[in-house]
C-alpha cells in the first residue's frame, strides 16, 4: 500500500509540474493584433495598447486593387528617439530591402516584410519596458506622409 500512495505522489507531482509547464506556455503566447492595410494607404487600427514587456504578434493583411509593385504595405515600430523623417527619407531609397532602410535598423524595434493584395505579414516582439508611445508606420514610399502610421501606446 506505501508504495500505491509513494507512485500516486509521484504521478500527483509530475502532473503538477507539467500543468505548471503548460500554464507558462500559455502565458507566454503573444497577443495577437491584427491591421489591414488599404489603397487609401492607411491602417485599420491607429493605436495598439500594450504592457510594459508584453509579447506581441502583429499581423498585416493587405487589400489592394494594384499589383504589389505599386501598392503594398509593412509595419515598422520605431525607438522613441527615432528621427522618423530623416528614417522616411532613407526607407524611401532602400527599394532593394524593403523600403526598410540598414542605415535606420538602429532604430527599428519590430518590422514586418511588404504585404501585396491578399497577403498578410507577422513580427512577434517583446513591447517596450518603457512607457510611452512609440510610432509605428508604413515604409512604402508616400505612405507615411499620406498618414499610414499608428502609435504603441505601452503603459
Amino acid at each position: 500500500m506505501k508504495k500505491l500512495v509513494k507512485h500516486s505522489l509521484a504521478a500527483g507531482a509530475l502532473l503538477a509540474l507539467a500543468l505548471g509547464a503548460a500554464a507558462q506556455a500559455a502565458d507566454a503566447a503573444p497577443r495577437v493584433v491584427k491591421l489591414k492595410g488599404n489603397d487609401a494607404m492607411q491602417y485599420d487600427v491607429k493605436t495598439i495598447n500594450a504592457k510594459p514587456g508584453e509579447k506581441l504578434k502583429v499581423t498585416l493583411t493587405t487589400t489592394s486593387a494594384m499589383a504589389k509593385e505599386m501598392m503594398a504595405h509593412n509595419f515598422v515600430l520605431l525607438a522613441k528617439d527615432a528621427p522618423v523623417d530623416q528614417f522616411v527619407m532613407e526607407a524611401m531609397m532602400a527599394r532593394d530591402k524593403g523600403y526598410v532602410p540598414d542605415s535606420g535598423k538602429k532604430w527599428i524595434l519590430a518590422a514586418t516584410g511588404l504585404a501585396g493584395n491578399g497577403e498578410t505579414v507577422e513580427v512577434t516582439f517583446d513591447a517596450p519596458k518603457e512607457a510611452g508611445e512609440y510610432l509605428y508606420i508604413c515604409t512604402f514610399p508616400g505612405h507615411y506622409a499620406a498618414g499610414m502610421k499608428g502609435k504603441l501606446i505601452v503603459k
